[in-house]
């Protein structure tokens, strides 16, 4: 290389060199802190709380308070058939626009504004319902996977597998003063004549006999409220719903028939004993038999309990 080039080459070396130093120190004698490049900014996506299994749900399993929880869901991903406490308003999805759309949206509204009644509210609202369908957990809860009390089919959902209900007739008197309540276990009474078929020749009095025909029988109703609230003490009703096997549906259908039926209330500390018939019949349901006694060549007919 030629000497010329080389010296040209170092004095533009030496001039890039001096000009980053003085670069470098007009911007080190300003005092102001450098600013740093502002993050971008991150986007927060608006959430509700959506009511949600917290285990395994089962059909016929009646949900209690650790069966549900709130979780946190993105609005935008709500489905409109998901409970929400509503707190925070979920936004309907844009309909297409088309002639059918714009027709139907004045019946759009209305389903909007049931669907937001059926689908907001505490979790308390939904505390004793009935499970369905099989529910999963962390899964939304929706309607048709419950039902709630005093909707259509809460009875047949609410019995357990392979049991029946069954009503009988109640007054003050026969339901414990009106102090049993559905949850409660009970005792079923009958109170039958005991000579009413004249089957006592002779007989001048009309005799009774009680005994118990169901024990530890389980109430889902009086009349038609399956529950009450917690500061009911007592609930007057003409009807009391007991749950029963198939086979005693039947014994308590007969005792209907035979006599008078009355309900005794049992403690909460008695109900883990056997449910159902009583091991012997009741001595009401069978006739009575009758003893001749001839008193100075006069017979005269006893009945004997």
């Amino acid at each position: 290389m030629k000497p010329a080039r080389i010296v040209v080459i170092c004095i533009a070396a030496v001039s890039a060199i001096g000009l980053a130093l003085v670069v470098r120190a007009m911007g080190s004698s300003s005092n102001e802190p450098t600013t740093p490049a502002a993050a971008a900014p991150v986007e927060v996506r608006p959430m509700a709380k959506v009511l949600v299994a917290a285990k395994d749900l089962e059909p016929g399993k009646r949900l209690v308070e650790a069966d549900l929880e709130w979780k946190d869901w993105p609005v935008d991903e709500v489905n409109p058939v998901f409970i929400t406490d509503g707190s925070t308003p979920v936004p309907a999805k844009p309909a297409a626009e088309s002639a059918t759309a714009k027709a139907t949206d004045a019946v759009n509204r209305v389903a909007k504004a049931a669907t937001e009644l059926a689908t907001t509210g505490a979790k308390s609202d939904y505390i004793g319902s009935v499970v369905r369908e099989p529910i999963l957990a962390g899964e939304p809860i929706v309607s048709r996977k419950i039902v709630r009390a005093g909707d259509s089919g809460y009875l047949a959902a609410y019995l357990e597998p392979g049991m029946r209900a069954m009503a009988i007739a109640v007054t003050v008197e026969s339901a414990a003063g009106g102090f049993i309540l559905p949850g409660d276990r009970v005792d079923v009474v009958l109170t039958a004549e005991t000579n009413r078929d004249g089957a006592v020749e002779g007989a001048t009095k009309s005799k009774f006999a009680s005994g118990v025909v169901l024990q530890n029988i389980k109430v889902l109703a009086i009349d038609q409220a399956t529950r009450v609230g917690d500061d009911a003490q007592a609930v007057v009703g003409a009807t009391a719903t007991l749950e029963v096997r198939p086979q005693d549906s039947v014994l308590l259908a007969q005792a209907k028939s035979e006599g008078e039926l009355s309900l005794s209330l049992r403690s909460y500390a008695d109900t883990a004993g056997p449910s159902g018939a009583t091991r012997r019949p009741v001595a009401a349901v069978s006739q009575p038999q009758a003893v001749r006694i001839y008193r100075g060549g006069a017979p005269e007919v006893v009945a004997v309990p």
